[in-house]
């Protein structure tokens, strides 16, 4: 008997451990804590404290790395003014937009960190990872939708009104418009599921695959694998903020070529 129940605990310590959902840690005042959710505070704290050192450090004569951030942002700003025809309109979106972009960028190099994934915890139900990837749980990506799409759908309101807003999905102009408006409708409803599917698949799809090649060839292969995984990481908070301001384009253009403002 004891032979067998080390064989069994050699065969769980020698397998993959690849879970859809994230694992839960406890519970706080009721509410369930997993290993995404902690790693989600911890990409926010980092992202605070980055910013207070940033903010303390500014100089009105800047060094190196204050002057690559003051272009790389100002890069950002005139990309986005650009798209949205406005500057009035890139100061009030280029924060969100921003924020969005370094979240989901340094959440996705969240699990490059040595310990993240490795350092375990124990629970009732077994030894789980400590930290995860926050967008490796659908929850995490799923809320990210539900602000953007909020977001884009009052942009849309304040910019042309809410009649005229409304107008893009419900026209009663002509059999074409109404039929145009209902499918504008189910695409609009369409943006909650891509949006989420495509970030959390990416991300979650990439960390399985890393560790099934750790896995089998723990050697070598796995470094232009994880730096592979760092671009897409790079590209999929990319993605996601291009969208959201392509859409928030869309959203702020008012029907049949109008001006907005």
């Amino acid at each position: 008997m004891a032979v067998e129940e080390h064989a069994t605990e050699a065969a769980k310590e020698s397998s993959i451990h690849i879970a859809l959902a994230a694992e839960k840690l406890g519970t706080f005042l009721g509410i369930p804590v997993t290993n995404t959710l902690v790693a989600t505070y911890v990409t926010l704290a980092f992202l605070i404290i980055l910013g207070l050192i940033l903010g303390r450090n500014t100089k009105l004569v800047p060094g190196r790395l204050q002057l690559l951030f003051e272009l790389a942002f100002e890069y950002v700003y005139d990309f986005i003014a650009k798209i949205l025809g406005s500057r009035e309109y890139a100061r009030t979106y280029f924060p969100l937009l921003m924020t969005l972009f370094l979240f989901i960028f340094i959440a996705n190099m969240l699990h490059f960190i040595p310990g993240v994934g490795s350092i375990t915890y124990h629970t009732p139900e077994g030894s789980v990872p400590f930290l995860r990837a926050p967008n490796t749980d659908l929850n995490v990506t799923l809320a990210l939708t539900i602000i953007v799409v909020t977001v884009i759908e009052l942009a849309g309101v304040f910019a042309i009104g809410l009649w005229r807003y409304a107008g893009k999905f419900i026209n009663f102009s002509s059999p074409l418009n109404f039929a145009v408006g209902l499918i504008e409708l189910v695409s609009e409803a369409g943006r909650l599921v891509s949006f989420s599917f495509r970030l959390f698949g990416n991300i979650f799809a990439g960390e399985v695959l890393i560790a099934v090649v750790v896995f089998f060839i723990p050697y070598i292969a796995p470094v232009p694998l994880m730096a592979f995984e760092v671009f897409v990481g790079f590209i999929q908070a990319a993605v996601f903020v291009m969208l959201t301001l392509f859409f928030i384009k869309m959203a702020i253009t008012p029907p049949h070529g109008g001006e907005a403002h």
